[in-house]
């Protein structure tokens, strides 16, 4: 030990090497924020019945022997400390639940429910629900920022009796980031607080595809939502374990008479020809908006 201290102490070092290396330093952190990918959702000004917005997703996934990262160490990695202790306090959900589907492990990890927990969005005047999922493929093939098609995923609540196109990702006005980190994907997943339903049947969703339609999802009479029997994508349903207490029924009516949208029918139809779909740059990422075909 005293002969590499030794050697160590007689290394020279440039008059402005710690300028350049704080320099560099600074550039990676950089580079590692503009890997995050990041997604907005925003209503359109009218939808139809049959779909409705949805927020391309991911996440990760798990296996008994593999480490992976809490929720708290997910929001700590967004530069969310306030929601990072929301997710190591009382309030949280662990459920760590995981599902097999493709060539995917897909985990839920957790949620909180809580205001003012998003650092960027201090003065949010309404409850917000964060979700964590993970996904990791089955083969062992490592999941990368530069190759993992983020938008050609989605990850939304649903709930049961309601339509899902009436409660989803889009009308939640949803935020979603992903990262990769040592072979997994993580999604943070923002939305409305989804606790005035928790006296229903709610679900996590995550599948391959985009806006709710027939031809994923189908609704039972008593309003139970399934993916549909011939849906080949990857995909894998979450039942969310929510206190009851904290539903708030009046306010979850009000909110799914609001969308204008809680029709369903599970006769298929073409969502493609059904749907203008428009991408839109932002500083934090993209906003993605659906508009019926016909609408200006």
């Amino acid at each position: 030990m005293n002969d590499y201290r030794k050697a160590f102490d007689e290394l020279s070092f440039s008059a402005d090497f710690q300028e350049r290396t704080a320099n560099l330093l600074r550039t990676r952190a950089r580079e590692l924020e503009k890997e995050r990918t990041k997604m907005t959702f925003s209503k359109p000004r009218k939808m139809a019945v049959l779909a409705a917005a949805c927020i391309a997703l991911l996440a990760v996934s798990v296996s008994a022997a593999y480490a992976w990262l809490t929720p708290a160490q997910v929001a700590e990695e967004h530069n969310q400390p306030l929601l990072a202790e929301a997710f190591g306090g009382p309030d949280a959900i662990t459920i760590n639940e995981t599902q097999e589907s493709g060539d995917f492990s897909i985990t839920l990890l957790g949620l909180v429910s809580g205001r003012n927990l998003d650092v960027l969005n201090p003065d949010l005047e309404a409850d917000h629900t964060y979700s964590v999922l993970a996904l990791r493929r089955l083969d062992g093939e490592s999941l990368e920022n530069e190759t993992f098609d983020f938008s050609g995923y989605t990850m939304t609540p649903l709930v049961a009796g309601c339509s899902p196109a009436a409660v989803n990702n889009w009308t939640l006005s949803a935020f979603a980031q992903g990262f990769a980190k040592d072979g997994a994907y993580y999604y943070l997943l923002d939305t409305q607080s989804i606790e005035m339903f928790a006296d229903r049947t709610v679900y996590m969703a995550f599948y391959e595809g985009f806006a709710p339609n027939n031809d994923t999802f189908t609704v039972a009479e008593d309003g139970t939502i399934a993916f549909a029997d011939d849906f080949t994508g990857v995909h894998a349903m979450f039942t969310l374990p929510l206190d009851p207490a904290k539903a708030d029924r009046a306010a979850a009516d009000a909110f799914v008479e609001s969308t204008g949208m809680n029709g369903w029918t599970n006769e298929r139809s073409d969502p493609e020809g059904e749907w203008n779909m428009e991408r839109h740059e932002t500083e934090d990422g993209e906003e993605i908006f659906l508009t019926p075909k016909g609408e200006q």
